[in-house]
């Protein structure tokens, strides 16, 4: 299982794959996204990958197993392992959105991005201004103090702004919502780490000041000034 923010880390970290089965995963999960592998084409055979990637049958299996749980693959009798379309895609899960990152500019993909964004988010936090807790408050607090800590550094703010997102996701107490993480993460990797490694000059401090006025609305259980300051820092953060 990944965990929230490990997309993030690992771009400003370089973590590399844990084991071979995850490499393999990987190479041709980026590959299918990035259309190394095209639509409706056929993987190459077992024993072809097998050399490729320097692993055994039982390893590569348990790698294409996983590729098609996320739908990326369609296994056919007869025939082998095909890129499955686009549309059986599982776009909320967290790898399959990570791979985005290395695949050419597809503006339906990030169009989608932020429309689901500004339908779900704003209203996560307008409930997240009567459902919070004391301690997600005080969470919250700290994310926007670890953000100020980090105006002249892109890649740590980017890290302390997604776990603010986080836990007002986490605070409006609805499944949904929090099930957006790989979403809200992904759509910060676009605005401050691609090209990766390259952060942006863009003035945080304005971005700053948004996350406190948002923080603040939840706090004081204003629910439709909640919602409007996200609605402003999504539309804010598009034009990093």
């Amino acid at each position: 299982m990944i965990e929230p923010g490990s997309l993030l880390r690992s771009l400003t970290e370089r973590t590399v794959a844990r084991n071979f089965q995850s490499r393999v995963i990987h190479e041709i999960g980026a590959g299918v996204i990035s259309g190394h592998f095209p639509i409706g084409s056929t993987l190459p055979n077992d024993a072809a990958l097998m050399d490729e990637f320097g692993v055994s049958r039982t390893v590569l299996r348990e790698a294409l197993k996983t590729l098609e749980a996320k739908g990326l693959l369609e296994a056919r009798p007869k025939v082998g392992t095909k890129v499955a379309k686009k549309s059986r895609w599982n776009l909320y899960d967290p790898q399959v959105l990570a791979w985005h990152l290395t695949a050419p500019p597809d503006r339906e993909f990030l169009t989608g991005l932020g429309e689901v964004r500004r339908s779900l988010e704003p209203l996560g936090a307008a409930h997240a201004a009567s459902r919070r807790s004391a301690e997600q408050v005080r969470l919250m607090r700290y994310w926007i103090q670890q953000m100020e800590m980090s105006l002249d550094q892109a890649s740590n703010f980017c890290v302390a702004d997604f776990e603010l997102h986080r836990i007002i996701a986490e605070a409006s107490r609805n499944p949904f919502i929090r099930g957006l993480n790989g979403v809200i993460e992904l759509s910060h990797a676009f605005a401050y780490l691609k090209p990766v490694n390259q952060p942006q000059d863009a003035d945080l401090l304005p971005f700053l000041s948004l996350h406190r006025d948002l923080v603040v609305a939840i706090e004081r259980a204003h629910e439709d000034e909640a919602q409007e300051a996200m609605l402003n820092v999504i539309a804010f953060e598009q034009i990093l």
